[in-house]
């Protein structure tokens, strides 16, 4: 039966089953998985979170960035950023376990939707971090994280926000797109966009929609401009 809000030796070995590190401070565990609501508590793991967070951006970027060497900018960004959220670390959290042994208040833990479980996961690995140093702390992470990343699912990039970002780094102009022709049926229509930019020559694409088309028009511009190789990769 697992153990309900061990303490001391008594938690430092439950952790050390859980996560495969055992702690030396236990103190400095306790106070990980000590949230800010907990009654009667002198420190909680408010800094820890702080450090924790900033701990498992470094190895989540260093374990993608090893793992998809020829992956641009734009495609690391959205597997980081799903990987680092709350969202993922209160996962990580029930898959520890942490539910049974963070100290909270019952209102939050009742009423928080598992926010308090992100932090503690946040915690635990900047414990770990100050307890046994960056590599038990990756140990962990790739443990729980590494294994997420290749279910990770990109969403498209969105070539017209691609266009306005490098336009907004190297010029005033906006882009400005029109609908230079429409063909085809009425349930099967297909639209011509133009887009055109202030110092730049015009670039056009077709799509079922408008919307697709102007896309589509982004999408070629942004590869004659030499931004992406081919619609939707970057240079």
């Amino acid at each position: 039966m697992a153990l309900k809000r061990a303490t001391g030796d008594a938690l430092a070995a439950e952790i050390a089953r859980r996560t495969g590190h055992a702690f030396r401070d236990v103190g400095l565990l306790q106070r990980a998985l000590t949230h800010a609501s907990a009654v009667n508590v002198q420190r909680n793991n408010e800094r820890l979170e702080f450090l924790g967070d900033r701990v498992l951006a470094l190895a989540v970027a260093d374990m993608l960035y090893a793992a998809l060497p020829d992956a641009s900018e734009g495609e690391l960004a959205p597997r980081f950023n799903a990987l680092v959220e709350a969202r993922t670390c209160a996962e990580v959290g029930m898959e520890v376990g942490l539910d049974e042994l963070v100290r909270a208040h019952a209102t939050v833990k009742a009423h928080s939707g598992k926010g308090y479980l992100a932090d503690a996961v946040e915690a635990l690995i900047a414990a770990i971090y100050l307890d046994g140093g960056m590599e038990a702390a990756r140990a962990f992470i790739l443990r729980h994280w590494q294994k997420r990343s290749s279910g990770i699912v990109v969403k498209p990039r969105n070539a017209k926000s691609e266009v306005q970002e490098w336009l907004a780094q190297r010029t005033a102009a906006r882009p400005a797109y029109s609908i230079a022709a429409r063909s085809g049926p009425d349930h099967e229509p297909v639209f011509t966009v133009e887009l055109a930019v202030e110092g730049y020559d015009p670039a056009t694409g077709q799509g079922r929609s408008r919307q697709a088309a102007e896309q589509a028009a982004a999408g070629a511009f942004l590869v004659r401009e030499g931004v992406w190789e081919t619609e939707g990769t970057a240079a």
